[in-house]
């Protein structure tokens, strides 16, 4: 007669222990997140890898690190520990109120400002914060759940991401003020062939759009330097470093700098707001998606 294998169950407490550590990285940030003393933290990850006879952490000293198995659960608990949160929202908004944490990706502040005023105005007891990155981090954090919706320039299609419009971006040339080129309006692409460009990092949706262009054309620019700060980029520029792109609505205003267009070229970025499928009727990520429907519709 065949042996039954034992049911296994688990334990929240245990589970939402290792998650805690996992996303955080160190058991001594776990507790002061939990609010409980270390030895809780460490006996309940302990209980938890025996019950179930695995490693889900490799110990150094004072430093964790995730086991490879470790990394494919945490994959799950973010699920699980996500849904405990939209249910928690689901039930708040039912009584009336809308509170919770909303964390939202961007490129960089000029995209989302006047949506998280919006937004803010609209739900003030809902907590928000913003995490910068470039199109392929924000996806990565939304993707991981980290982040509840992101707001990226351009956007592949992907099932695993809800998406909408949320505007549309030229992307304009930046020469030091004193280059040849600044008291011009504008330059026509097969003027960059030759020409020094300071550009974003590998990622940027920007830089992505731009060496399109330059291909179709048969240009080659000369790359100078790499840079995944905007700001960054913008002192490149000043200094004389060389030229280089920028969305229209992120070229601060500096006297060091001018803006052209590319006269010939129609280089525009279609800034989305994303979040994966399975969550767009999350409580607080839908009337953020709603609020941007209505924003974009008062303002067309």
């Amino acid at each position: 007669m065949a042996t039954r294998s034992p049911v296994h169950s688990i334990n929240f407490k245990q589970l939402r222990c290792f998650h805690t550590v996992a996303t955080k990285g160190s058991f001594t940030l776990a507790a002061k997140a939990l609010r409980v003393g270390q030895p809780s933290i460490t006996v309940h990850v302990k209980a938890l890898e025996d019950y179930f006879g695995v490693e889900l952490f490799n110990r150094h000293g004072h430093h964790v690190e995730v086991t490879k198995l470790g990394h494919t659960l945490l994959s799950v608990t973010q699920r699980i520990f996500s849904l405990e949160t939209e249910a928690i929202e689901l039930l708040t908004a039912a009584s009336g109120f809308q509170i919770g944490h909303l964390s939202i990706g961007a490129i960089g502040p000029q995209l989302i400002t006047r949506i998280i005023v919006a937004f803010g105005q609209a739900y003030p007891d809902v907590d928000l914060s913003v995490s910068l990155g470039n199109t392929q981090e924000i996806l990565a954090r939304v993707l991981d759940f980290r982040d509840d919706v992101g707001i990226v320039p351009q956007l592949e299609e992907d099932p695993r991401f809800y998406s909408i419009p949320y505007s549309r971006n030229r992307i304009v040339l930046l020469v030091p003020s004193d280059h040849p080129w600044a008291s011009r309006k504008s330059v026509k692409i097969k003027e960059l062939d030759g020409q020094r460009l300071v550009l974003r990092e590998v990622g940027s949706a920007t830089r992505r759009v731009f060496e399109d262009a330059l291909y179709d054309a048969n240009v080659t620019i000369r790359r100078v330097l790499s840079i995944s700060s905007r700001e960054a980029v913008l002192e490149a520029v000043a200094s004389g470093l060389g030229i280089a792109t920028a969305l229209e609505d992120e070229s601060l205003a500096d006297d060091r700098l001018t803006t052209l267009d590319i006269a010939d070229a129609e280089l525009y970025l279609h800034p989305h707001v994303v979040c994966l499928q399975e969550r767009r009727n999350a409580p607080l990520i839908k009337v953020f998606l709603d609020l941007v429907q209505k924003t974009m519709a008062e303002a067309a």
